[in-house]
């Protein structure tokens, strides 16, 4: 069957009633999670991980992507109106996006946003269709020991990025594997690490961790903090049109930033926000209006938003090829598919092709939907940005309650889920980084069982992993990394210390 066919038989799938439904409510969810201060796309995802259970596979990968990928669109609503980022990828947005609305533009930011993150989803779209299978044949010859370089090589390179620490990061992550292990040894049979109770011999499940992680945490975090009246600024229908000059000036952003933001999605750590700043630095750098960039730089605000949203979808090439999430979210992604015994990787091209077309028909769906969306409901999201904690902390907290039971119907779930979230108050006021935690949750059983695979293929011989030219390639690009994110720490301590002396 040709791609032409396949993405045909995708698109009559993503058109069944509950893959539509379900793709939807994740956009609209999506929109309204980046649209509200503080809540960020892993936290959402991980709430709606009980729900997506009742809609099967697929339905449910759609509707988590759907609130992924909504979430990007919709952090740049509050960033451009109310000069808030709804999550950490619009925080670009807010430099020039709000500069804009303050002169009168914010339409036009609005719909010139909106435009490119659109061109900016079907292209990464295209790219999906492409990348994906081919990293997914390459990666069939991989055997166990190139599958345990790598994912070595991205737990270096995810605990380096994530957080300000190195060392705080190579904690959280160790504490995440070290949770995957609670349970029965799944070729030994013996209960481990589960200190008598009966109830521990199922493992710690993902979905209570994640949602107590980002959830009950966010709740205690916004709990802390005081809230004042915000206004947002008022957009009518109308006026969301830019001019002539405007559009021409996004065209180049919005292309640059879509081939930026797809190739850092490939990348291990943040994918999203890692590419805002470089599209931001690059169409600053090559501008012939560089006095405009912080005072409403069209360019400043399309580039990185097209950057963002074409980032989404890069991540999800490792994911569904190799079965290896580079970020929070799509760690979230790949707990939701394993609670439907479904494993991503290169055998999903070949056993669930289905499977995959119909994602990708989805998405592309999705994004049509929300370009729909944003520009019709601006007004209402903008309002919905300014909800005062008072109504938004009960709401997530039940949200999370609900969820946390819903998976297993336990309440020791429900008290896990209460017990991390208290934890990742903790983690986040010291420093620590709570994504390492949910990533080495999820990677950790598979980088078990890869090791023990690989130490049985080589009759307990480690040293026999150099003679393997692709795990030793992974292996040494994660010796590298290490080491230049060491000497980049050195560098930042001094200078530091240095800018505080001279202060």
């Amino acid at each position: 069957m040709s791609g032409i066919e396949q993405f045909i038989s995708g698109l009559l799938v993503a058109l069944a009633p509950v893959n539509l439904f379900a793709c939807l409510l994740g956009v609209l969810l999506g929109t309204l999670v980046g649209v509200l201060p503080g809540l960020g796309p892993a936290a959402a995802m991980s709430l709606m991980l009980p729900f997506s259970v009742k809609y099967g596979p697929l339905a449910g990968l759609i509707m988590l992507a759907g609130v992924w990928y909504g979430a990007m669109y919709g952090g740049s609503t509050t960033s451009i109106l109310v000069n808030i980022p709804g999550e950490a990828a619009s925080v670009v947005t807010c430099i020039d996006g709000y500069q804009m609305a303050r002169r009168g533009r914010a339409g036009a930011a609005l719909a010139l946003v909106a435009l490119g993150s659109w061109v900016a989803g079907t292209l990464g779209m295209v790219g999906l269709q492409f990348f994906a299978p081919v990293v997914g044949r390459a990666a069939l010859y991989f055997g166990p020991p190139e599958y345990l370089a790598l994912l070595v090589f991205s737990f270096v390179v995810l605990s380096t990025l994530v957080g300000q620490n190195q060392a705080k990061g190579v904690m959280m992550l160790a504490l995440g594997l070290f949770l995957g292990t609670i349970g029965i040894d799944p070729i030994s049979g013996v209960p481990r690490f589960t200190f008598g109770p009966t109830v521990l011999m199922d493992g710690i499940d993902l979905v209570p961790v994640a949602v107590g992680l980002f959830g009950i945490s966010e709740v205690l975090r916004l709990a802390g903090q005081p809230h004042g009246a915000t206004q947002a600024a008022r957009v009518r229908l109308r006026e969301l049109y830019p001019n002539s000059h405007e559009a021409r000036r996004a065209i180049g952003p919005t292309l640059r930033g879509s081939l930026i933001g797809f190739f850092c999605g490939l990348i291990p750590g943040p994918a999203p926000t890692i590419s805002t700043f470089m599209s931001y630095g690059l169409e600053k750098r090559i501008s012939p209006r560089k006095g405009e960039f912080g005072h409403g730089a069209v360019e400043g605000v399309v580039g990185p938003e097209s950057a963002n949203n074409a980032a989404v979808i890069g991540s999800l090439v490792p994911l569904l090829a190799l079965g290896i999430p580079f970020s929070p979210p799509a760690a979230v992604m790949l707990a939701g598919l394993r609670l439907h015994n479904v494993n991503p990787g290169p055998l999903l091209f070949s056993q669930a092709p289905q499977m995959f077309w119909g994602f990708v028909a989805s998405m592309y769906l999705a994004n049509t939907v929300l370009l729909v969306l944003n520009l019709p409901l601006v007004g209402i999201f903008a309002r919905i940005a300014t909800t005062p904690p008072r109504i938004l902390i009960p709401v997530v907290s039940v949200l999370c309650l609900v969820g946390g039971y819903s998976v297993r119907c336990s309440m020791f779930d429900v008290w896990v889920m209460i017990a991390c979230g208290l934890a990742g108050y903790l983690f986040e006021r010291y420093g620590f980084p709570v994504a390492p935690v949910v990533i080495g949750l999820v990677l950790g059983p598979t980088t078990e069982a890869n090791l023990r695979l690989t130490t049985q293929l080589f009759h307990g011989n480690p040293g026999e992993i150099l003679h393997r030219p692709v795990a030793l390639a992974f292996l040494v690009l994660a010796v590298v990394f290490q080491v230049a994110a060491g000497r980049v720490g050195r560098t930042k301590k001094p200078m530091a210390a240095t800018s505080k002396v001279e202060v």
